[in-house]
């Protein structure tokens, strides 16, 4: 009877929208008026005192173990009801009664290469089942609504490399280059020597290949290297994409000063990451299961920091509806092989997985996360680029 009180006062001021609760031992409640939208079934009870340490990851957990369902009439019904979760004020996502365990994380050289390879060393072969042609893992920018995840994702590339103003011949540093197509893609297009940085074997191994299979020895390197260990200074342009986001909080002023020490004077950098207007955050599942030692910075945390290391800002550009629709379409290509992905792994990852990036475009689409591009400048305010913002565009 004590579990079913507290479950009822866990639930039914969490959601936007009526649900209908299946308990395990047969009985059925609907919290919330009007006809329900989502089912949430509980195969088994999860213990009050895991619930009350920390909601969202005792509710997470039970999912990717079976013993909790999310049904509705929708394709992505994870992604409905955690968005409803985000808008509610008194929801376990928000309310601090439910959030009382915190990870505790180090961001040491050692303890950041362990957390980027346990994500991105989970092979090439993965994410080339689910990631588009070009291999990029970050927000993807829709020019048009038809556009294919591919293009968006080479559309993004270019944003971002439009909005340096790049003038040929000059050098170009990728801060965690992922899989190597901003980086690259500066070499043949833009004809700038680049250097390219990563955490992850893979992506090293993957865009060594491509540097050499692409015959662009000459002009572009990748090291697999920690960002705070780089000797090869400076640069006229960086570009750091989805970076921020690991180097955790106490790092953040030495991120954006370390930024700031490799770009030549009045180089211009683009920072490209998750970011929220409301204020920094963690999540005890993320943090557990996905991306060890991630921090979400706020906005205004992020460009103080950027002030203190003397960047000034020259333009910003939030991106998240576009964050949002890359995750969707993700979820649709891993879920087209989760058959496949199961075989190789097991039906707890395969959950895991699909939990993550529904609930991350369930972030996005309630505003509780955003993807801001911040273009910063050594120096005055973009005093070597155009007056207007008409360059980014005109091509």
């Amino acid at each position: 009877m004590l579990e079913k009180t507290f479950y009822k006062k866990l639930l039914q001021h969490s959601f936007t929208f009526p649900i209908i609760v299946n308990y395990w031992d047969g009985t059925t409640e609907t919290y919330g008026s009007g006809e329900p939208e989502i089912a949430i079934t509980f195969k088994k009870a999860i213990p009050i005192k895991q619930l009350s340490s920390n909601a969202s990851l005792a509710l997470g957990e039970a999912y990717m173990a079976g013993e909790l369902e999310v049904t509705g009439k929708n394709a992505a019904p994870l992604q409905e009801l955690m968005t409803a979760a985000y808008n509610s004020a008194d929801s376990f996502m928000r309310n601090r009664n439910y959030i009382h365990f915190l990870p505790k994380q180090s961001h040491s050289e050692k303890a950041s290469k362990k957390d980027i390879q346990s994500h991105y060393d989970l092979g090439n072969d993965f994410y080339q089942l689910w990631l588009d042609q070009s291999m990029t893992y970050s927000c993807a920018y829709f020019e048009t609504k038809n556009d294919s995840l591919e293009t968006a994702q080479l559309n993004k590339v270019h944003h971002i490399l439009r909005k340096l103003n790049p003038q040929p011949g000059r050098t170009f540093l990728d801060i965690g280059c992922g899989w190597g197509t901003l980086m690259l893609t500066a070499a043949k297009e833009y004809h700038l020597r680049v250097v390219g940085i990563t955490l992850s074997q893979e992506q090293y191994d993957f865009v060594a290949k491509r540097i050499v299979d692409e015959g662009l020895s000459d002009v572009a390197e990748v090291q697999l290297i920690d960002y705070r260990e780089l000797k090869h200074a400076p640069f006229d342009y960086i570009t750091s994409v989805g970076m921020f986001e690991h180097v955790g909080q106490e790092n953040l002023g030495e991120y954006f000063q370390d930024v700031a020490d490799y770009l030549t004077d009045d180089g211009v950098a683009l920072i490209h990451g998750i970011t929220r207007q409301q204020g920094g955050a963690k999540n005890a599942w993320i943090n557990k299961y996905i991306f060890p030692g991630g921090y979400v910075p706020g906005l205004v945390e992020n460009t103080q920091h950027m002030i203190n290391a003397g960047l000034q800002i020259a333009d910003m550009e939030p991106l998240r509806r576009h964050y949002q629709k890359t995750l969707e379409i993700w979820d649709a290509n891993f879920n087209a092989h989760r058959t496949e992905i199961q075989a190789q792994t097991s039906l707890e990852f395969v959950r895991m997985w699909d939990l993550y990036l529904q609930a991350c475009a369930a972030s996005f689409e309630s505003g509780n996360i955003d993807v801001i591009q911040f273009l910063v400048s050594k120096g005055a305010s973009a005093r070597d680029l155009p007056m207007t913002r008409d360059y980014i565009y005109n091509v």
